[in-house]
């Protein structure tokens, strides 16, 4: 993919650009951008194409960026594009949005082709995306090693009242929220009475491993995780060996976040209750 500029600059003449075109050599997809050699474009090739035809600092963005860094599918709609506020291009078949104040931190190229970093891309989504949707866009750049939450966190702070941060700020908030270990049992034991079950006893080691919560007479633990996002290989392989032991010991391991404790309590206690019951059922 190559640009009417690109091709002056290397010293083609008008007349011998215009031969190429005619011989099959380049191929016009927009006015002053070419594929070359063949007509048939991947979707990076239109992605490239529609940047080049968008001009110098021109940046694939918002979905179509989302859509390069796997973070989200773009299904149909024009290709996006972010260009300084001071131009105004208008090809068809390109959502080009005109925007002050995009520094160097905010771009960067993947494939060869110039699109918003990550995090910028996150803050176009959520201004335009619910809840959930962005959650599962944070999701998918975690799962790629694009930025994980606590990064995305402090990188909101260089993007105070701009729109996205406190949709972002929300998820993330909700979803990294950690307690103390006051904190949680101050939270959790009036969950744990109101499903039926005494006072447990906290912070024991019990199979090899500390445990959060016991209750032996329901052959009951329960573990909480302070982070739902980004646990390392190594922590998940500790945590399955700590639930595998407790399992093979006759118990039953359950395992909360902190946030669920903090926001989905009725969550956590139609669960506590369920298992309690089914406890008591095949009790012998």
């Amino acid at each position: 993919m190559v640009a009417r500029g690109q091709l002056r600059e290397l010293g083609f003449s008008v007349a011998a650009i215009e031969h190429r075109v005619a011989t099959g050599r380049l191929h016009r997809v927009w006015r002053g951008v070419y594929a070359v050699g063949r007509a048939e474009l991947t979707e990076r090739g239109r992605w490239m194409a529609a940047v080049l035809r968008c001009g110098p600092q021109a940046a694939l963005s918002h979905e179509s960026a989302a859509a390069l860094w796997r973070i989200r599918n773009q299904r149909g709609g024009a290709i996006e594009v972010s260009v300084d506020a001071q131009r105004d291009p208008r090809p068809p078949g390109i959502r080009v949005h005109r925007r002050a104040g995009l520094a160097a931190p905010d771009l960067t190229t993947r494939h060869a082709i110039s699109v918003t970093s990550p995090v910028r891309t996150l803050l176009d989504l959520a201004t335009r995306l619910p809840s959930a949707q962005l959650e599962a866009a944070i999701n998918e750049a975690d799962k790629h090693d694009l930025v994980d939450p606590d990064a995305l966190r402090s990188a909101l702070n260089a993007h105070t009242r701009q729109r996205g941060v406190a949709p972002l700020r929300a998820i993330l908030d909700r979803r990294t929220f950690v307690l103390t270990d006051s904190g949680l049992e101050r939270l959790f034991l009036p969950i744990a009475r109101r499903a039926g079950l005494p006072k447990p006893i906290t912070r024991l080691r019990l199979n090899g491993f500390k445990v959060d919560f016991y209750w032996p007479d329901h052959g009951l633990v329960v573990e909480t995780d302070g982070l739902r996002y980004h646990r390392t290989p190594t922590q998940q392989t500790r945590d399955r060996r700590r639930d595998q032991a407790h399992t093979a010991a006759g118990l039953t391991p359950l395992r909360f976040t902190h946030a669920q404790v903090r926001y989905e309590p009725r969550h956590v206690e139609k669960t506590l209750a369920s298992v309690v019951a089914l406890r008591l059922t095949f009790a012998p």
